[in-house]
């Protein structure tokens, strides 16, 4: 048995699964459009509003879940917490000496990588 007759077989196999599952579709479809036949427009309209309020339900548990998992995202994100926040600015690597510079640290002027000007400072 070589390569080919195994990727023939499973293709065999492949196309067989579509069939078969493309006959159970349509037999289900048949199936569900003779219940459709059998029921009065009552018994239509009845059921798609209860469909419609289901749908409703569906959408506000959806919305309430969303919610709460970006409220715990925020609340619980490691960037924002006090000791982690990228946003202070008490950081000692921002106090420390610019070893890249003579004189000062990185906010100073006179750094050899800006040019002799400040960072924020002119």
């Amino acid at each position: 048995m070589g390569i080919k007759d195994i990727m023939r077989k499973w293709a065999e196999k492949n196309a067989e699964k579509k069939k078969q599952f493309k006959e159970m579709e349509e037999q289900y479809l048949m199936q569900k459009k003779l219940e459709e036949k059998q029921k009065s427009s009552n018994e239509r309209e009845l059921e798609r509003y209860i469909k419609e309020q289901r749908e409703e339900k569906i959408k506000k548990e959806l919305e309430h879940f969303r919610r709460k998992k970006k409220n715990e995202l925020w609340h619980n994100s490691y960037l924002l917490k006090k000791d982690n926040s990228i946003l202070k600015n008490d950081k000692p690597i921002l106090k420390q000496k610019n070893i890249f510079s003579l004189k000062g640290n990185m906010f100073q002027k006179g750094n050899m990588l800006n040019g002799g000007k400040g960072i924020y400072f002119k």
